[in-house]
């Protein structure tokens, strides 16, 4: 992608429906990816991502939010299937997700392994897990020049993370899917502290409010102990990892509390489940207090008492179905196949029983279907199976719902909010919802609602900041300070230092390029230093070190006349000394053409000073104000000197008056009462009508600019050393003859000078 200064954001999954999230981000010629999943409702390549839209080799980065299918399972397809290995591409996730999307990609290739439509195979999905960079939140992560990270907390499961990406300046918050609520294991999410310029924020919910915690936890348990009461088998279609912990955190506490429950045995049926548990006893630390307390207190509440690992020999769901009442917890939670559905089709026919749904249900699965509660289902064989078993739903899904989003995205503060996650119909109420609260308060964001592979595009206004490094930063810069110095520009940062500090903290070493020129001419040298002396005003005159003829014009270049017919110029070689030698070089080129120099050649003739030039009889400053002053009172007619008058006890009183130094007043009618004073120390203009005063201050910087020769407008880039520095040794020329070493200290003339002179010379 060509450098740009608008960022793309294209979305291969998860654009206004949920499943398969893959988000790409392109600026400035860098590709971020955050999530890799595939569709639970589908299988084999349809469930991936559109991963043909993307040349992968150009990817710089993978981000992976968190372990499960749906953000997570596409990642090897990407990895060992597309051209993504021809590129330097990074992959990165927490430490837990990485330890646990190991045991998920495992279950995930025996599942498909039985089918034909396998998206690979075990070796390729061990040579995927090797490449992946495990990363700890809070962690400032660099992948590639101009391109940084940091992961927070995002709740919802273990080692969920959030991304703060920084791309060329840009800064993008990535949420993935996130909880604002603090439950009975994981942290709620954090709200990064630095303010992003776009937010992808998932939408899962819409515009949907959640039950408080609490008592959607005692309607959860009454209704599980009321299902046993009737001899019912309660089955909780769940993922293994996530929601499943949460569940028998709660399920066992609640089973100590009611020894009448003790002969009720809970299962989790999943194999996948048994191994990650020890993944969640290793990362105490990242959960939250309550946890991490009590595994201080050596009581691990991983370790449950009521709650058994069920053993999977063939045939055990009908020795379940045909036992006494259990709580039996399986996978996978969409209950399209494995031990959730043989469970339901075993347990459907009778009335007893009880189905939970405790998570959120994507459209096309059967346990979004089974929540209209129909009289029958379609077995897996085909076959058609009555419903009896009652139906009932209740939202543990870590994911945030309209209040927890809204205030989320409110805290954020960013200027483009992109909607995720979500099925149409859900992101377009949200979008509806956010929108009115934005404009009712005023407050101009953006919120956005693309489709799959529709490429969104956000444009910026680029303020770059540059950090004062070095002597630049000894002192702390005060109000209306100017700075100067290098700007030095490196994966789209920018760093401001002294040339002095340039090899210490950039490792770059300066030096100075100086540039000759000869010219062969026909014209005398005083005919040569006429024109220069008209076209730049004053010029130094003098001789080098070999005694040869220099002119040296606005400070910067050498014009030297090293023969009869020859010259030759020299100077150091910057943006504005090239300028300068370029116009003298033309403006020598063309004197034996210039009309002017017929008439000077055509007899004998001295050539003095050029009229244009700032040589003139009588003091210099002198006629720099006269010819202000008459620039001043041909635009306003009647323009006056005023010089305060020695000694009296009225000049001490009006000592820091306007009146008390050299001013020109410029008369504006008779009464006086609209006159404007010219400080001609300061060249401030005080005058008691503003407007007044305005113009006489456009017209003082016209005639400044006017009478100012090109000599006295230029200034070098001489920077002016601290005073504890040695001072910087300069080339000059001395009119008695050769060229001396002087110390330069102030290179710079300007029309203040010239008037603070006049001022004492009047006085």
């Amino acid at each position: 992608m060509a450098d740009s200064p608008t960022l793309s954001v294209t979305l291969l999954g998860a654009g206004q429906e949920v499943g398969r999230s893959c988000c790409v981000l392109q600026y400035r010629g860098k590709t971020i990816v955050c999530d890799t999943g595939v569709h639970p409702a589908y299988s084999g390549m349809a469930s991936l991502p559109f991963v043909d839209e993307l040349d992968w080799s150009t990817v710089d980065a993978i981000l992976i939010t968190h372990f499960h299918l749906d953000h997570a399972a596409a990642l090897t397809y990407i990895m060992e299937k597309t051209n993504f290995r021809d590129g330097k591409g990074k992959v990165y996730m927490t430490h837990p997700t990485k330890a646990v999307h190991k045991f998920m990609m495992q279950d995930f290739v025996r599942m498909s392994s039985s089918s034909s439509d396998a998206l690979f195979t075990p070796l390729e999905m061990n040579m995927s897990l090797s490449s992946i960079i495990p990363v700890s939140a809070h962690q400032l992560i660099t992948p590639c020049p101009g391109v940084s990270f940091i992961p927070y907390h995002a709740g919802h499961v273990l080692g969920a993370c959030m991304f703060l990406i920084d791309i060329a300046g840009l800064k993008i918050l990535y949420t993935g899917d996130y909880s604002r609520e603090e439950d009975r294991h994981l942290v709620k999410a954090e709200v990064p502290p630095v303010r992003p310029d776009v937010l992808i924020v998932e939408s899962t919910y819409g515009v949907q409010s959640l039950e408080g915690r609490d008592e959607k936890e005692l309607r959860f348990t009454s209704l599980v102990h009321s299902i046993i009461r009737r001899g019912g088998h309660v089955l909780l279609p769940t993922f293994a990892l996530g929601r499943a912990q949460e569940l028998l955190l709660i399920l066992d506490e609640y089973w100590k509390k009611h020894p009448d429950l003790h002969n009720v045995p809970i299962y989790y049926a999943s194999n996948l489940a048994r191994k990650c548990m020890a993944v969640y006893q290793t990362y105490i630390h990242t959960m939250n207090s309550n946890i991490r307390s009590r595994f201080a207190k050596r009581d691990n509440p991983f370790v449950f008492k009521h709650i058994s690992n069920l053993p999977q020999p063939r045939g055990w769901e009908r020795k379940i179905a045909e036992g006494p009442p259990c709580v039996v917890l399986a996978s996978p939670g969409f209950l399209q196949t494995g031990p959730s559905r043989e469970l339901l089709e075993l347990w459907a026919p009778d009335s007893r029983n009880g189905l939970i749904i405790t998570g959120y249900s994507i459209e096309g699965t059967l346990a979004r279907d089974i929540m209209t509660e129909p009289d029958e289902i379609i077995g897996l064989k085909g076959n058609t199976i009555p419903r009896k078993i009652s139906v009932d739903y209740l939202s543990f899904s870590a994911h945030v719902d309209y209040s927890q989003n809204s205030e989320f995205i409110e805290l954020v503060k960013a200027q483009h909010v992109v909607l995720v996650h979500g099925e149409q119909t859900a992101m377009g109420r949200l979008k509806a919802a956010m929108t009115a609260k934005f404009k009712d308060r005023d407050e101009d964001v953006k919120i956005h609602t693309p489709r799959n592979l529709e490429t969104l595009e956000l444009s910026f206004r680029g303020e770059r900041v540059a950090k004062a490094i070095g002597t630049l930063a000894n002192k702390a810069p005060q109000e209306n300070d100017i700075i100067s110095g290098l700007l030095v520009s490196k994966d789209y940062s920018y760093t401001l230092l002294d040339p002095r500090d340039l090899k210490d903290f950039a490792g770059l070493s300066t030096c100075t390029v100086t540039q000759r020129q000869r010219i062969v001419l026909g014209v005398g040298w005083e005919l040569v230093r006429w024109h220069l002396e008209g076209m730049y005003g004053s010029i130094e005159e003098g001789l080098d070190k070999d005694d040869v003829k220099v002119i040296r014009v606005m400070g910067a270049v050498d014009v030297k006349h090293t023969a009869e017919h020859e010259l030759m110029l020299e100077w150091d070689s910057t943006a504005s000394n090239d300028m300068i030698a370029d116009s003298i070089l033309a403006l020598i080129t063309g004197i034996d053409k210039s009309p002017a120099s017929v008439k000077l050649t055509s007899q004998q003739h001295s050539h003095t000073h050029h009229p244009h030039s700032d040589h003139h009889e009588g003091d210099q400053s002198i006629t720099r104000i006269q010819r202000i002053a008459w620039f001043l009172d041909a635009h306003f007619g009647d323009v006056e000197l005023h010089m305060p008058e020695e000694g009296g006890e009225q000049d001490q009183e009006q000592d820091q008056s306007e009146k008390s130094q050299p001013a020109l007043i410029v008369r504006m009618d008779d009464s006086g009462e609209s006159d404007a004073y010219i400080n001609l120390v300061t060249l401030a203009v005080s005058c008691p009508i503003d407007n007044v005063r305005k113009r006489v201050e456009a017209v003082l910087d016209m005639a400044i600019t006017t009478v100012s020769s090109l000599t006295e407008s230029f200034a070098t880039g001489v920077s002016v050393p601290p005073e504890d520095a040695d001072p910087k040794p300069q080339k000059s020329i001395s009119p008695n003859g050769h060229t001396d070493t002087a110390t330069v200290e102030d290179t710079t003339t300007t029309v203040e000078d010239t008037i603070t002179t006049v001022s004492s010379i009047c006085q």
